[in-house]
């Protein structure tokens, strides 16, 4: 007996910190059954594998990997496919797809007619893949991105004009062939008949053969799509016909070719219009490309030149003319200007920009020269950050989803038996007409539809994700959606969230020592740490002209503060509590002091030096604008507002009580937030946690919706499921309006889809005929089943113009801005 021939894998593993670490991960892999040999290189970080292939799959492999502890990366690509009609048609790329050895997960957006594939090139390549999708009788259209927009735009105009072209060649042949059935002629039904034939037989083939070419194809990778159900009925009708033509069986009676040629024109305007549609619902996206420039005008060697975008490096000097896009994220070096940065931070009225500033690529300078120099080029960018976000989210699915899927899979197969059913019912049980059972059968297989259910989520989500995106709301993915529109409460950090994250010193009260003195012992420790109240003690002192001098041995404690050596003396710096673990003694009159300052909303830290306290100093951080506006829309959507802090009490409250938030938990040290929000998760609450993105990692994951405030120029990309470019928490509202409006959309888009077919699958089946005589022609079939999926589309596509009600004075001062503009 032969062996079974071995296949051999490289998996790319991270996590692994030591040789123990690989010696681990290769136990855990050769211990899974029908693997012969694993050898793991710490140094690369890969996993050598040889399998049977039969018998193992990659994502047991990766299985072992990750029960072992460790994590599995792969490569990912996004393919353009073109051919697509209906839900059917994706889940037999995807099962395609699915069957490659190196395949990890593959979904196909029928929206935007592209296929996200996961997998291990050193198992699959992208030409396995291209040649799988051709197999099952698709097309390949290239790797996304990689297609220019003209090729992609030259190749859909192309597809739409072959439709329209075979609908209208159907089109006007049937007509006068139906007007022919009903005109007397003076001849012979048998010399009709002859003439229809020749006439019919052509323009029939013609215009249905892609509905043909993808039913064949469809049976020979046995599977049942809607093809084979279109090609099922207009193929009955047509040879109905031949045998009437000849009578064979059937007579004169049976004259379909008008109807089969008809039944073909309408299923072929049905798919021209619904590609139409679909190929507006990645307006979005391609909005946001086209804002990313060509060409930038550099200084190199004294000499303005203009370079091709990919010849760009770091540290450029761009020149931006008034009127330019700006080419790069960077840094202005000279000049000012107002820049339009609407497009990608959603902010209405442009900011002016001097010598410091930074700016994103994809911005309009509007009225001045800036030089830029370049300090992010390429897919670094926030534009290209922003494209690549926005693309992986279209191509992920909700978990609504599922329902379309489960549907979909059943779907066929019931509707072969209905129109089975309807046949015998008809012909054998009530004794009707061959003629009327054969219409009755033609119309079920014609009127039925997954089309619609195919396209109700994946159109909903891929509008709904790039209008987000033209609007600063960043939606990772699908799911992401689905949570959100479900969130019960949001919990928002203080520092930096609520408030602008820029504190600064507004009060001074030493003991022992002179208040300069106070503030350079502070801020000569405090220099060594990020954080925002860090910052201000530090930026106070300079303020002053005060010296910060060096200091030894710094140690943090995390949530309670900071403490080093300066001059010999262990300087102490932060909270009550870090006070009082060191035996810190507070004088008389300062705990009075003290709670005075945070009363008032501001923050206090302590400072000793050598076992005594040295003083306190106060500290305000202004609330952002929107701040209290923001909390009260979510209490009008019925939403509770929680905000968590690892600030005092006292000022805590102050500050809550100035926006309107009713419950505060404070004092919090970092990974607490996240345990406060899985206290919120373990009472039935389904928790939104809005945070800056950095060291509100833990909550925002813990999060059911981790919503992270970006600042148009630094995105936090990987912190949360939803990334706000704008620092602006009606933005965290808008994202949630968002949500439920595209939710809302989904499913109205399945319901309409379910209806049709609940509603006219009975009615071709000619329910209707023996209480009110109608019978449902398969001409009027064909067109309502077309109606079906462009009702679905176009209900998505009216999502482009959605605005949330959050954002609705914003779009107002863009308009207003706008046309003030314009009149100048």
């Amino acid at each position: 007996m032969a062996e079974p021939e071995k296949k051999k894998a490289d998996i790319k593993i991270t996590g692994m910190h030591c040789a123990t670490c690989a010696i681990a991960v290769e136990e855990a892999l050769a211990g899974v059954k029908n693997v012969t040999k694993a050898q793991v290189n710490f140094g690369t970080g890969t996993a050598r594998v040889e399998f049977d292939p039969s018998k193992v799959k990659i994502t047991d492999l990766e299985k072992a990997v990750r029960d072992a502890g460790y994590e599995v990366t792969h490569r990912e690509v996004v393919l353009k496919v073109g051919g697509m009609m209906c839900a059917t048609c994706v889940q037999t790329i995807e099962a395609a797809l699915r069957g490659l050895p190196g395949v990890v997960a593959a979904n196909v957006n029928l929206g935007n007619e592209q296929a996200y594939v996961t997998y291990n090139p050193s198992l699959t390549s992208v030409e396995d893949m291209k040649k799988a999708i051709e197999d099952d009788g698709y097309q390949y259209l290239g790797i996304a991105g990689q297609v220019s927009d003209e090729a992609e735009t030259a190749a859909r105009d192309a597809d739409l004009h072959d439709k329209l072209m075979r609908f209208s060649v159907g089109f006007a042949v049937s007509i006068p062939l139906m007007v022919l059935m009903w005109v007397p002629l003076g001849i012979s039904m048998q010399a009709l008949a002859y003439f229809m034939l020749v006439v019919s037989t052509p323009v029939f083939f013609y215009v249905a053969y892609p509905i043909f070419k993808a039913a064949w194809t469809a049976l020979k990778n046995k599977t049942l799509s809607m093809d084979v159900m279109y090609a099922m009925g207009t193929g009955v009708a047509y040879v109905a016909s031949v045998m009437g033509t000849f009578s064979v069986v059937l007579t004169h009676e049976f004259m379909f070719y008008d109807t089969a040629i008809m039944l073909a024109a309408f299923l072929m305007l049905g798919r021209y219009l619904e590609a139409r549609a679909k190929g507006r619902t990645s307006e979005a996206i391609r909005k946001l490309a086209g804002l990313q420039a060509k060409t930038a005008m550099v200084i190199r060697d004294g000499k303005e030149i203009e370079i091709a975008i990919e010849d760009l490096v770091v540290g450029d000097i761009v020149m931006v003319k008034p009127g330019s896009r700006i080419p790069v994220d960077g840094e202005v070096v000279a000049g000012e200007s107002y820049v339009d940065e609407s497009m990608i931070t959603g902010e209405p009225v442009p900011p002016l920009k001097t010598k410091g500033s930074r700016v994103v690529g994809g911005t309009i300078s509007t009225n001045g020269v800036l030089s830029v120099k370049a300090t992010k080029i390429g897919k670094e960018t926030v534009l290209a950050q922003i494209l690549q976000l926005v693309e992986d989210a279209q191509g992920s699915k909700p978990p609504v989803q599922r329902i379309a899927d489960v549907a979909v899979t059943y779907f066929i197969p019931a509707v072969l038996l209905i129109a089975a059913s309807a046949f015998i019912v008809w012909y054998f049980v009530l004794h009707s007409t061959l003629l009327f059972s054969l219409t009755a059968l033609i119309s079920v297989l014609v009127v039925a539809c997954p089309c619609a259910l195919g396209l109700a989520t994946p159109t909903a989500v891929t509008v709904g994700i790039g209008r987000g995106a033209e609007l600063g709301i960043l939606i990772k993915n699908g799911e992401a959606l689905e949570l959100a529109e479900k969130v019960t409460t949001v919990i928002f950090d203080k520092t930096g969230t609520l408030t602008r994250g820029k504190p600064e010193v507004t009060d001074l009260a030493a003991t022992g020592v002179t208040e300069d003195t106070l503030l350079s012992l502070a801020a000569a420790v405090e220099k060594n740490s990020d954080h925002p109240l860090a910052r201000a003690v530090i930026r106070a002192a300079q303020a002053k002209g005060i010296a910060i001098g060096d200091v030894e041995k710094f140690d943090t404690e995390g949530g309670k503060g900071v403490r080093a050596r300066v001059l010999g003396e262990e300087v102490l710096v932060g909270n009550r509590t870090l006070m009082q673990e060191n035996g810190i003694v507070l004088p008389e009159g300062i705990d009075a002091k003290i709670r005075n300052f945070e009363q008032d909303g501001k923050t206090v830290i302590l400072v000793a030096i050598g076992h005594e306290l040295a003083g306190i100093i106060a500290i305000a951080d202004t609330l952002k604008e929107t701040s209290a506006e923001a909390v009260r829309r979510l209490k009008a959507h019925g939403i509770a507002v929680v905000m968590v802090t690892g600030d005092n009490r006292r000022t805590a409250e102050a500050i809550a009580r100035t926006i309107g938030i009713d419950r505060v938990v404070a004092e919090v040290l970092p990974g607490g937030k996240a345990a406060e929000v899985k206290a919120l998760q373990d009472r039935g609450e389904h928790v939104a946690f809005v945070g800056d993105g950095i060291n509100d990692a833990p909550a925002l994951a813990q999060a059911d919706v981790g919503i992270a405030i970006g600042s148009g120029t630094d995105i936090a990309i990987e912190s949360g499921e939803i990334v706000l470019v704008r620092d602006d928490l009606l933005d965290a509202v808008a994202a949630l309006e968002l949500s439920k409006k595209v939710m809302g959309r989904i499913r109205g888009n399945i319901f309409w889809a379910f209806a049709y077919n609940a509603a006219l699958i009975p009615v071709g089946a000619g329910l209707l005929y023996p209480f009110f005589g109608f019978v449902f022609r398969p001409e009027l079939a064909a067109l309502a089943m077309a109606a079906s999926s462009v009702t679905v589309v176009t209900l998505s596509l009216l999502l482009k113009g959605y605005i949330p009600e959050a954002k609705k004075k914003d779009q107002l001062v863009m308009k207003e801005w706008q046309s003030t503009r314009s009149a100048r």
